[in-house]
């Protein structure tokens, strides 16, 4: 398996319902790292052109970079954290990659410099 990863940052603010109590409003200089996986390289010898995946993911972050993400499409019946961030991600690299018989291998969202959430649709224990 052939894989590529591509890191990208953007900025936003939310807000979280942990438990019984609602978090301040704050935000975050996010980090995301997103990984294409293949069993084949193409006929360049690649898995994607990295610029194509940069390309992709900077798509993506676009809808949420400076914004207040509780009030984004994809987050207002969903809590905005990072987890469901990545997942948010992962779902729209795939609506890129799958038509090219790619697979998205997993996205990481972090937080600060020492917290991190992944997608991934590997199974535990496989």
């Amino acid at each position: 398996m052939y894989e590529i990863t591509v890191q990208k940052t953007f900025s936003a603010a939310h807000t979280l319902d942990i438990g019984s109590e609602r978090e301040e409003l704050h935000g975050h200089n996010f980090k995301v790292e997103a990984t294409i996986a293949s069993e084949e390289l193409n006929g360049d010898g690649l898995v994607l052109d990295f610029r194509v995946l940069k390309q992709w993911v900077s798509a993506i972050l676009e809808e949420l970079d400076h914004t207040f993400l509780n009030d984004r499409a994809p987050f207002r019946d969903t809590s905005p954290t990072s987890e469901h961030i990545a997942r948010f991600i992962y779902d729209n690299l795939e609506k890129n990659a799958a038509p090219l018989g790619l697979n998205v291998s997993s996205v990481a969202v972090w937080e600060s410099e020492g917290s991190k959430a992944t997608y991934t649709t590997s199974r535990c224990g496989s």
